[in-house]
């Protein structure tokens, strides 16, 4: 078991119609042509030029939305002795979960969805009906306002069980695959995690028995990531991280550490930026990326035992996009990284041996995204992988690419695009450009 974070801190158009959510595919953008030239415009049929991917921390679909009208977002769960419990509020200031892929697995519960009253408080204590809660509406609203006014998916499921170390690598490569036979799981041995780990670091594996194994060093060329086809394709890109002190060095809390060739390469240099509020300060200055991923410093990262940033965070993050000139090109999408180990009623389907995971949050925000509707079609992080693909007409990954379903079916692309409405929230922009940066790890597990 990793160190908890406070004992941390102490020591397109498509070709036709598309107005509906919710069908189980839809049919692919517009190829973009190839050019010379670094570019973000997907192609002049396509409305979309750049995807901004907003990931947060550890929470399930049912704590942060419980009771979201049209949702499956029940107000009670089942616990493992076949009690139904009503759902209790809670902040974001909680005591940390175990979310480890036994834990996942566990509260799973081969579908039953009934024994996260027997997950552990990271330290080792019981963590009892903690699970069975919902942040406060008053807490969350800002994510509240941009569901209601946009498109929230209540199908989002991630690639595997388990906690953000490997999340983080499926919304970059789709997959952590080293070879048909066994996947990356868990986290490293020590911090930082990736090709910065210090020597002797090592990585579990999980065989298609789904048993953890030893594994190795974590720094992989096994898989290639969607730097290596944006590259390809000289679509612009950049991942958004969080500096961070490990007491041995600094460095960022990125998942392209684990990457070996955009760790030793350019793109580290030119592409991984921190601190994360600098894409506050970027857009503003006309900058956004054709793909943008935005991973948040600790106390605005929404994980337990954080502060109660979060969701004014994430909607700095729009407005900053809603208020520039990139608004009538661009989809956002807003995700949590894994369940945290919080209830959640959905079984996730099981397609292979890592999963899917318990199901997260995902609000889909554009002038195209479909206005107050709930789409109920199955997605992963893959599907994510899948939309970018093809608004820019990407080689495909080859990894769970290839069976998600696209997100393309939460635009209507025949609607003229919306007009921004600027998402209300506790904290605003200039709060976190002036904040110092925590230098905490986003997670240790």
């Amino acid at each position: 078991m990793t160190l908890p974070l406070y004992r941390f801190a102490v020591l397109a158009i498509a070709g036709t119609l598309i107005t509906s959510c919710g069908r189980p595919s839809a049919p692919a953008l517009p190829v973009a042509p190839n050019s010379s030239a670094v570019r973000n415009t997907s192609s002049s049929a396509s409305p979309i030029q750049h995807v901004v991917i907003v990931i947060q921390e550890n929470r399930s679909f049912v704590n942060i939305f419980a009771g979201f009208p049209g949702a499956d977002a029940p107000m009670s769960g089942t616990m493992s002795n076949g009690k139904t419990i009503a759902l209790h509020p809670i902040g974001l200031k909680t005591l940390d979960l175990c979310h480890e892929w036994a834990n996942g697995i566990q509260d799973w519960d081969n579908g039953k969805m009934d024994a996260f009253d027997l997950n552990c408080i990271d330290g080792g204590q019981p963590g009892g009906k903690l699970g069975y809660s919902y942040v406060e509406r008053s807490v969350v609203a800002p994510y509240w306002t941009m569901a209601q006014q946009y498109t929230l998916a209540d199908r989002m499921f991630p690639t595997m069980f388990g906690p953000s170390f490997t999340a983080h690598l499926d919304l970059i490569a789709g997959t952590s695959d080293l070879q048909p036979t066994s996947a990356v799981v868990d986290s490293p041995s020590s911090l930082p995690w990736g090709c910065d780990s210090p020597v002797g670091t090592t990585n579990p594996l999980l065989n298609t028995k789904r048993q953890v194994l030893p594994g190795g060093f974590p720094c992989y060329k096994s898989f290639r990531t969607l730097a290596d086809t944006l590259d390809a394709a000289n679509v612009s890109w950049r991942y958004y991280s969080p500096t961070v002190n490990y007491g041995n060095g600094g460095g960022y809390w990125s998942a392209f550490d684990a990457i070996k060739n955009v760790r030793y390469g350019p793109d580290w240099n030119n592409n991984v930026i921190s601190p994360s509020p600098q894409f506050l300060t970027d857009v503003a200055k006309g900058q956004l990326a054709g793909v943008t991923w935005i991973v948040p410093d600790w106390p605005y990262s929404d994980h337990a035992g954080g502060g109660d940033e979060g969701p004014s965070w994430v909607a700095a993050v729009v407005n900053a996009v809603g208020r520039s000139k990139f608004w009538n090109s661009t989809a956002i999408v807003v995700l949590w990284d894994d369940w945290g180990g919080f209830y959640d009623d959905a079984p996730p389907p099981q397609l292979d041996f890592r999963g899917l995971g318990l199901r997260v949050g995902c609000i889909i925000v554009s002038p195209y995204a479909k206005p107050h509707y709930v789409s109920h079609t199955q997605y992963e992080f893959g599907s994510i992988l899948k939309f970018i693909e093809n608004v820019w007409g990407l080689q495909s990954l080859g990894t769970t690419d290839v069976r998600a379903n696209s997100i393309i079916d939460c635009f209507d692309f025949t609607q003229a695009p919306r007009s921004f409405n600027v998402i209300p929230a506790k904290y605003g922009k200039n709060y976190f450009l002036q904040q110092k940066p925590s230098y905490l790890p986003v997670d240790t597990e």
